[in-house]
């Protein structure tokens, strides 16, 4: 049996009928960009966040940096953000000149809050929490120091589309949560897309002024704005996919159920769910000392895997001039020699579930 670490089809195929007809819908009105679809899935998305706004954009990058410069942070401003992220994460800070002060992870794969502090310094100006993988950070703990020292808070929520810290949505803590609808996401696109929320009605107002040429009207630009507008088609087919995000969210909980039910071997460990969080699964990640051995032996029994991430955005070759190097966040370097995703996606059959957790029980 051959199991991917993840596939698409199956996602599309559950509602292909009302894909298809949207598609043809917006393909017949004649209407490509910034129309209806965008308005509407704005709306329903802020709606589903609880949200007062919501921006469509053209990815989950565009959210990300777009949301900095819209604080106006930029060179001289440094910006905290776990160590163990998605490189996309940082680069959100550097691309307006700012400067990322790397914090370690804790066992639940997110922001040790604990540590946030002894970051702060006088030219601290935000805080970027990532909700990885798919479950909430501990955003009690952050959003008390982000009073205590007057900082923004940007949340990254490109994989925890509906998970909520003691009962509230991520993306909704802080100043601005930014969201990608990446393919892959549990709320993803036909392509590359995105969108921020906030409560905040002059940052909804400056986010599109930004998203389109930073122009307010046509042909009058206020400020070096982006092209970043969210098409039609993709808010359409964003529409049909969000009015069955509870259900393919569940979907994934009962999948992920049965593997934390199930999967018990030594040589890895299975993810843990910090208390007062909820998790959409946007990933299914364990930790093994033995991680390569363990993805080849996988492999080689036909189940596809994925590492995320196997460098660290410090080590990377991108942000040398930065400085660090390895040993300099140990934590972050163990995860990435650690983590490892097993294959988890809609539509997968309760026969794959099995498979996989057969051969992997069997690991020696």
């Amino acid at each position: 049996m051959d199991i991917m670490a993840n596939r698409l089809d199956r996602g599309f195929y559950k509602y292909q009928s009302e894909f298809e007809t949207k598609a043809l819908e917006v393909l017949r009105s004649g209407w490509y960009v910034l129309g209806k679809e965008v308005q509407k899935f704005e709306e329903e998305f802020a709606q589903y966040t609880g949200a007062k706004y919501c921006v469509g954009l053209a990815s989950g990058l565009d959210a990300l940096w777009l949301a900095f410069r819209v604080l106006g942070i930029g060179k001289g401003d440094e910006v905290i953000v776990q160590g163990n992220t998605y490189i996309a994460s940082v680069m959100g800070i550097t691309i307006n000149g700012a400067t990322p002060v790397f914090v370690e992870p804790n066992e639940y794969n997110n922001i040790d809050t604990s540590k946030i502090e002894e970051k702060i310094t006088e030219k601290t100006k935000a805080i970027l929490v990532v909700h990885l993988y798919g479950q909430a950070s501990k955003m009690d703990d952050v959003m008390t120091l982000a009073k205590k020292y007057n900082l923004r808070v940007v949340e990254d929520c490109a994989q925890s589309h509906g998970a909520c810290y003691n009962g509230k949505m991520t993306g909704t803590f802080g100043d601005i949560g930014c969201f990608s609808f990446y393919p892959s996401k549990n709320l993803g696109a036909f392509g590359d897309a995105g969108a921020i929320v906030t409560d905040d009605e002059q940052i909804a107002k400056d986010m599109k002024m930004y998203r389109n040429y930073g122009s307010e009207k046509r042909y009058y630009n206020k400020v070096v704005g982006a092209n970043s507008r969210l098409d039609e088609i993709q808010a359409g087919l964003l529409r049909v996919r969000l009015a069955h995000l509870d259900e393919l969210a569940d979907e994934k909980k009962v999948i992920c159920d049965r593997y934390l039910a199930e999967l018990d071997n030594p040589n890895f460990e299975l993810p843990k769910i910090q208390p007062g969080a909820t998790t959409i699964w946007h990933q299914f990640v364990i930790h093994s000392e033995r991680r390569d051995e363990l993805m080849n032996y996988l492999k080689e029994h036909g189940i596809g895997t994925i590492i995320h991430y196997p460098i660290p955005p410090h080590l990377s070759e991108a942000y040398q001039y930065l400085g660090l190097k390895e040993g300099d966040l140990p934590i972050t370097e163990k995860f990435a020699d650690e983590v490892l995703s097993i294959p988890l996606y809609n539509g997968m059959t309760e026969e794959e579930q099995s498979y996989v957790i057969d051969v992997m029980n069997r690991f020696k």
